[in-house]
């Protein structure tokens, strides 16, 4: 952990001001003595996600279990006295109670009875994740409407004859008046919420999967959560603040992997300027290379008009994306991104395109819209077409709801009890040196100072305002952090999107990983770099996302003999295949580190119907020397602050400098 640093004692005005929340002795003492009792507890178990792209149903499972940590308290309790298929379902109810009470509706031959077991065993569930939590805190997480009920039982003494029919005689009231099941739903949401007490969202969120806008507001909803931007993240933030830029490559990207349910249906932007445009534009136009891709079962319900539209209108929003990107770089020479400008050097007599020093076939050339004098300035058509579309992204509410919690609860890094969070990479020379960076507004800045640097320009990209230079830097700024190169959020030299959709040659396709993708395997590096961050100790990591583990193919989520871990094992489909499995999560409790590798989810329907689990291996590859007290976490460091601010202010009373406020 981070050692305390001593503050200054704090000067008579504090201590003045602080008298007002605390306006005597007495008020003083008890919250010194309630705060040095709340550093005495175990810490609370810290849950690590990342890269879910989109996949809400895999995700909310994950979220509601805990990663197996909810089935692993029934089963504490209960494995010798409860079936594997009454744990299953007790396990099921926690994390889906509504819906599996709906489903088990009219299969109950006794409902009372099921209530009445039912009942019992979430209370001793509950009683068992709360234990480790002040009775304030577990107060102030109960549903108003039950908190003293629930209390009642989370504390009775079953040693005391009268006590045990006293829990009895609630149980049967709550029963006998109706109100089981919306109090079952309440038990099982405070269990939810007592299991983890802080997630960390470790990057990655939006893209690839169906319905991002349903993960985030399954965050917004959550008790404590904190968010290290991830590049797709930064992709739909840069879209909502008006760049046109990262909007054409929100649709190109989704486009281009038919998941428009997001854009259409999530966040209620119609793609009708697009449609239109496309159809009347590239109607006569080859549009093969841009063929979307529809996966499964989903190809079935497109008819060939459908996938015709499809391929107009991504290779009329790719054509657009180009030019917008050609237009980024010049702006910005600062990025080094020349050799990315492309569509001035396409020979359209050969067919063909020299990147650095080499020729490449182009499969594609018949682009209508682009001057090949000007290749870089858009159409009036084109001009027009994504000023609706970026209109529309503006003008989402839920999007930019959205977006305004990823500033709020987010940024590029989080230290965080010993550890280092962040999505990408600290980018690193070729000799492991931290990489120096001077753009937009900086010089030689590298590591924390520039991971500072950038999030304040990200934040002038939306925050600043519109059409003022420091606004027009930022939204640049968030599409380098998409895509510039060796940006910390992307980690390579480059992009191939243009090589991917145009060049049948794959070794064109190639984007190579910057040089912290070769030396997170070493030791001393990552002990240099989680320096950088002011961390030192036997069980400080640097927890990274973005590169998923291809598992499959024998790697490890673990580098540098377990200095870091990448936690990005794949919940996203389309790389399961190459991952081999869905999703690393991790868990960090009071006495170890546990890695939970995740097989594929078969849906929701299927969990509650059948209570059927996540496939999960778990392993404990760290254990704590003794018990992690919250006076040893960050959280306690504040705690501690408090504590001897309050201690000082006890002293101000005693020596007369402050004066106790006794009312009435």
């Amino acid at each position: 952990m981070n050692s305390k640093q001593a503050c200054a004692a704090p000067d008579l005005r504090y201590l003045q001001m602080l008298s007002r929340q605390y306006p005597t002795v007495q008020a003083a003492s008890s919250e010194i003595i309630n705060l040095q009792t709340i550093l005495n507890l175990p810490k609370g178990t810290e849950h690590f996600i990342s890269d879910v792209h989109g996949e809400y149903e895999a995700f909310l499972h994950i979220l509601n279990s805990a990663s197996g940590v909810v089935r692993e308290k029934v089963d504490a309790l209960f494995a010798t006295s409860v079936s594997r298929a009454e744990r299953d379902q007790l396990s099921t109810l926690i994390y889906y109670p509504s819906e599996k009470l709906s489903e088990l509706s009219g299969q109950l031959e006794d409902r009372n009875e099921w209530y009445r077991i039912t009942l019992h065993r979430l209370i001793d569930v509950c009683r068992l994740v709360t234990s480790k939590y002040t009775r304030s805190k577990v107060r102030k997480a109960m549903p108003k409407e039950y908190a003293y009920i629930i209390d009642e039982l989370l504390n009775t003494n079953y040693e005391f004859h009268d006590k045990r029919d006293h829990y009895e005689n609630i149980i049967s009231t709550i029963i006998d008046i109706d109100r089981a099941e919306d109090f079952i739903v309440a038990v099982c949401n405070l269990i939810k919420r007592m299991v983890v007490d802080r997630l960390h969202m470790v990057g990655d969120m939006f893209d690839r999967g169906p319905r991002a806008d349903i993960i985030m507001d399954a965050l917004m909803d959550y008790h404590t959560v904190d968010i290290q931007w991830g590049n797709h993240d930064v992709l739909w933030m840069g879209a909502a603040t008006g760049s046109r830029t990262l909007v054409a490559t929100v649709l190109s990207n989704s486009i281009h992997y038919n998941n428009l349910e997001v854009i259409e249906t999530g966040y209620g932007i119609s793609l009708r300027p697009l449609a239109l445009f496309a159809n009347e534009i590239y109607k006569d136009c080859d549009c093969s290379c841009f063929a979307a891709k529809f996966a499964g079962d989903d190809a079935e319900q497109y008819t060939e008009k459908d996938k015709a539209l499809a391929a107009r209108m991504h290779k009329a929003i790719t054509v657009i994306l180009f030019k917008l990107e050609g237009q980024k770089i010049l702006r910005n020479p600062g990025f080094g991104m020349e050799d990315r400008l492309l569509l001035d050097k396409i020979d359209y007599a050969h067919k063909c395109i020299t990147i650095g020093d080499v020729k490449y076939d182009l499969a594609d050339t018949d682009f209508p819209t682009v001057d090949r004098e000007h290749p870089y300035e858009l159409s009036p058509e084109e001009d027009e077409v994504i000023g609706q579309l970026t209109e529309s992204f503006q003008r989402s509410e839920k999007l930019q709801k959205h977006v305004r919690f990823l500033y709020s609860k987010g940024g590029l890094y989080k230290v965080f009890n010993g550890n280092l969070l962040l999505h990408g990479c600290i980018p690193l020379t070729p000799d492991g040196q931290i990489m120096k960076f001077s753009v937009v507004g900086c010089k030689d800045l590298g590591g924390r100072a520039f991971l500072d640097h950038a999030e304040k320009v990200a934040r002038q990209g939306y925050y600043a305002k519109p059409g003022s230079p420091e606004r027009l830097a930022g939204m640049d700024f968030l599409w380098f952090l998409w895509c510039g190169r060796n940006s910390p959020l992307f980690g390579r030299d480059r992009m191939t999107t243009f090589e991917r959709r145009l060049i049948k040659d794959e070794s064109s396709w190639t984007e190579p990983k910057n040089a912290y993708y070769t030396y997170y395997h070493d030791p001393a590096v990552c002990d240099a770099l989680l320096s950088e961050f002011g961390l030192a100790g036997p069980h400080c990591h640097i927890i990274n996302g973005h590169i998923p583990v291809k598992s499959k193919k024998g790697e490890s989520p673990f580098k540098a003999g377990g200095k870091l871990i990448v936690i990005d094992g794949g919940f996203c489909r389309a790389y399961q295949p190459t991952t081999g499995i869905a999703g690393y999560t991790l868990i960090y409790n009071s006495n170890c580190y546990r890695i939970v590798s995740h097989q594929p989810f078969s849906g929701k329907g299927k969990a509650i119907r059948e209570n059927q689990d996540i496939a999960s291996s778990s392993m404990i590859f760290e254990r704590m020397e003794s018990t992690v007290k919250i006076s040893q976490t960050d959280i306690g460091s504040e705690l501690q602050g408090q504590v001897d601010d309050l201690k000082a202010l006890l002293r101000a009373y005693k020596m007369g400098e402050v004066k106790e406020d006794h009312k009435g």
